[in-house]
């Protein structure tokens, strides 16, 4: 994109949230937003998204006997978004970061990874790991964290970065969350907002940012503030409006409290739901109260089977049964009840560790975690009443699953005044219809495949499935 194309879109985007901010009414305020919104889904440039729901698989970048190396190219489709795991330190550096494609050349690597970004699929740098802790202990190892990370960019053309800092890279000695005083976890802040600025300016483009921390460092906060346990949530918590998506590693953690001060065992349907919950919904700390998380900025990481992880493997069914609990789509499969009673119908995914080993017959069926995360989202059912509704206050679409044909109703004050947008994964546009004046139309969405797509109406948005 051109400089003065992009001062021109940025301008328009000024002018629109300054006039949005008036006094306007209803009608013309929510025209405003809907060309807001076509502006901000139509320069790729300016907002980067992650496919939704997500599909993240940890790639890993070396061959073992139980894990052999899976080509980029031949990844399981269903995998939307793939965490090449890992860049390291180099050995003897003050951080200077590196990642070597260790079975291919540098140069094929780069070719199978155009090819997955090309069919829409996202592939993230994934830095850190279980056996390379990150601790930035002064400024020169900061900069050299930083400079080191864009230059792996640069050269890689990733999509983003995840932050998978385990063991002792995180340490909290005081402070609060909001306001942190160990050095490490400040220099760590300031380092990822760097290297995201960097790419920014650089690039014209936002960077993807996930964070994969493992449970004693976000939900372990509620039992103790200290050392590891709620380490990460300065973190989160400072970098919240840049993550992209969060998915805790609900495995290798032994037991952890819910926001109910119960305590659940990994391995659970209850530990996946009071988990999940937790990190939605906020909770206190003894450094402050950790703010939740959108819905849709949180998934579900759990191992590939029980090779994949040291504890907390959770069998194919329960973690379904979990899932669509989560979804609002299924009952309650234990004793953990959602705050509110409410579902998260637009959780962000399901995580994994790792496509390896998902590949692999002896885990459970060849890539068995795929096919249960098609099965959880594919079998999004609305169950939406279709007798006439007396006053809407969002629009509906229905019926869901549907075969391609399916009737959208509106709320009385958007008839006539917004468009209908149908897009897949990747945020690919597949068709849009202006809405006529109807508060209720029928839609045919020709020519598109089965699958799970996202709908938007203005500022509205939900899911759809083509079966």
């Amino acid at each position: 994109m051109r400089k003065n194309t992009t001062a021109a879109i940025t301008w328009c985007l000024l002018c629109l949230i300054s006039l949005a901010g008036k006094s306007l009414t209803k009608k013309a305020h929510r025209q405003y937003m809907s060309m807001l919104f076509f502006l901000i889904v139509g320069s790729p440039h300016l907002l980067a998204q992650l496919p939704q729901p997500a599909l993240v698989g940890y790639f890993q970048n070396w061959s073992s006997v139980n894990t052999p190396y899976v080509q980029l190219s031949q990844v399981d489709p269903r995998y939307n978004v793939i965490d090449v795991a890992f860049a390291l330190p180099m050995n003897g550096t003050d951080y200077r970061m590196q990642f070597v494609p260790d079975q291919v050349s540098q140069q094929t690597f780069i070719s199978q990874m155009q090819g997955l970004q090309n069919a829409g699929k996202k592939v993230l740098i994934s830095i850190g790991g279980a056996t390379a802790p990150i601790t930035l202990s002064n400024n020169v190892e900061r900069d050299s964290f930083i400079a080191s990370m864009g230059r792996i960019l640069d050269v890689y053309n990733f999509d983003g970065i995840d932050l998978d800092f385990e063991g002792s890279s995180m340490s909290v000695s005081g402070g609060t969350i909001a306001n942190p005083v160990d050095q490490p976890i400040i220099r760590m802040i300031y380092a990822v907002q760097m290297i995201m600025d960097n790419y920014r300016q650089s690039h014209n483009k936002k960077l993807l940012l996930t964070l994969a921390p493992e449970t004693a460092f976000i939900q372990g906060g509620q039992s103790s503030y200290g050392g590891i346990w709620g380490a990460y949530l300065p973190l989160v918590d400072a970098l919240r409006d840049s993550i992209d998506l969060l998915h805790v590693q609900l495995y290798n953690s032994g037991s952890m409290y819910g926001i109910n001060g119960a305590v659940y065992n990994q391995g659970t349907a209850d530990f996946i739901v009071a988990m999940t919950d937790a990190v939605i919904q906020g909770f206190n700390t003894n450094g402050g109260f950790f703010a939740g998380f959108p819905q849709e900025k949180v998934a579900v990481g759990l191992p590939a089977c029980s090779q994949a992880a040291g504890s907390g493997y959770t069998d194919t069914a329960t973690v379904a049964a979990a899932m669509r609990y989560l979804l609002g789509q299924g009952p309650q499969p234990g004793s953990y009840t959602i705050t509110n009673g409410n579902a998260y119908p637009n959780l962000g995914g399901m995580m994994t560790w790792s496509i390896n080993w998902d590949s692999q017959s002896a885990c459970g069926g060849a890539y068995s975690y795929a096919d249960n995360f098609e099965q959880v989202y594919n079998n999004l059912s609305t169950a939406v009443q279709e007798s006439p509704i007396a006053e809407l206050n969002e629009p509906l679409l229905f019926p869901n699953p549907s075969r391609g044909t399916f009737t959208l109703r509106l709320p009385r004050f958007m008839t006539g005044s917004a468009y209908f947008r149908l897009m897949d994964s990747s945020g690919r546009l597949l068709m849009e219809s202006r809405l006529l004046g109807n508060d209720e139309m029928q839609i045919t969405a020709e020519g598109i495949r089965p699958g799970t797509y996202v709908w938007y109406v203005d500022e509205f948005s939900g899911r759809m499935v083509i079966e």
